[in-house]
């Protein structure tokens, strides 16, 4: 009878987790944590770079309607907006596009 209780109480002491088994677990979990943070980030760059094409892309669109339409190219992107061939002005803190009115070239330095 002894020797059972013996081995019941050897059993329960064995049965947790060691403080320093606890602390390793939540190491490996913050390394991996801040893994995904970095990796996510680096997707985060990539979608404003796609952004600031896309926009480019439809100034140059809406500018060569334009002209298709007028006969010569609009003064301003916010003319383009006013004529209907934009929906809005392409604004970005990130990325700045620029337009030519003589030419109707539209060049951006950030994408």
């Amino acid at each position: 009878m002894l020797q059972h209780i013996r081995k019941i109480t050897r059993d329960r002491k064995q049965a947790g987790f060691t403080l320093i088994e606890l602390l390793i677990v939540i190491v490996i979990l913050g390394v991996l944590s801040g893994i995904v943070v970095f990796a996510v980030q680096a997707f985060n760059g990539q979608g404003t770079s796609a952004a600031c094409k896309a926009d480019k892309k439809n100034v140059e669109i809406a500018s060569e309607a334009y002209y298709a339409n007028q006969g010569s190219y609009a003064a301003s992107i916010n003319a383009l907006v006013t004529a209907k061939y934009l929906k809005e002005a392409p604004s970005s803190s990130k990325y700045t596009i620029s337009y030519d009115s003589a030419t109707g070239a539209v060049t951006s330095a950030d994408c």
